[in-house]
């Protein structure tokens, strides 16, 4: 990644540098440059942190799925091609209202803090060593952003799943901790089931309704 300086409140926990990055969010609106702005492309994986956050907790903003989960997409494609993270205009000055979104960040900060608390660095190092596990894992961490966005928002559940697999991953990153990757995974594929079983569900009620409609 671009950039050799730290990033501001590095040496602080997670936990800690996520609320800084709080507090220091703009007073009524706040858009994805200026969230990327407040860490710098040297802290993409605390943005990640800090954009699953909104989803960990009961609460709904609208656009926020596909606002932050494309943001997070192009993280992992940054991640993945060893490039400078890029942006489109419509995703980086995009606006959302810091009113809602700070309680919801600051709900989730409970999460940060257990999974840093359980997270040991260099656990299960085989995981997260090597240039092949590094290419798994970002496109793994790809496929969360993605099911993040899928259009499944009013259903329980359907992004806080992909919201904990992200968070895992980008914890797994920075601590070189293979525990919180293998967590991540597991995260994926229950939210790839919980998907299939929303959709297959979904095609049986269709499918009864048709028959009582049409028999």
């Amino acid at each position: 990644m671009a950039g050799s300086a730290p990033p501001p409140g590095h040496g602080q926990s997670l936990g800690a540098q996520i609320e800084g990055m709080i507090a220091r969010m703009p007073p009524d609106h706040v858009s994805m440059g200026e969230l990327l702005d407040l860490f710098g492309d040297e802290g993409l994986l605390l943005v990640t942190i800090l954009l699953t956050l909104v989803f960990l907790i009961p609460v709904s903003i609208p656009g926020v799925s596909t606002v932050f989960g494309a943001a997070i997409v192009l993280v992992g494609v940054s991640r993945l091609l060893r490039r400078q993270l890029w942006l489109p205009a419509r995703v980086r000055d995009r606006r959302l209202p810091s009113a809602r979104l700070r309680p919801a960040l600051a709900g989730g900060l409970r999460w940060v803090h257990r999974l840093e608390r359980l997270s040991r660095p260099h656990r299960l190092s085989p995981l997260v060593d090597g240039r092949a596990q590094d290419a798994f894992n970002n496109l793994a961490f790809i496929l969360a952003a993605l099911l993040l966005m899928a259009p499944f928002g009013f259903v329980p559940f359907s992004n806080t799943i992909p919201a904990i697999a992200l968070l895992a991953y980008a914890i797994g990153f920075i601590q070189r901790d293979g525990g919180a990757v293998l967590l991540g995974h597991l995260a994926n594929i229950g939210t790839m089931v919980y998907f299939g079983v929303l959709i297959g569900g979904g095609g049986l009620v269709a499918q009864e309704l048709f028959k009582r409609f049409t028999g």
